[in-house]
């Protein structure tokens, strides 16, 4: 992981629940999102944000 990314994500890696893998996890994962709406745009900036590595949008 670079320093941006782990300076980025830092808080996200302290937690015991994610950790240093779950973070590599949630950056190697595909998320499929459907719909933009009232639901689909806040939850596509909170999967974004928490460094999601590849999103779908239909």
């Amino acid at each position: 992981m670079t320093p941006d990314r782990l300076d980025r994500f830092a808080r996200h890696i302290v937690l015991p629940e994610v950790g240093a893998m779950g973070q590599a996890r949630l950056a190697a994962s595909h998320v499929a999102l459907v719909g933009m709406g009232g639901i689909g745009s806040p939850a596509l900036q909170y999967l974004a944000g928490a460094g999601v590595g590849r999103l779908t949008l239909i």
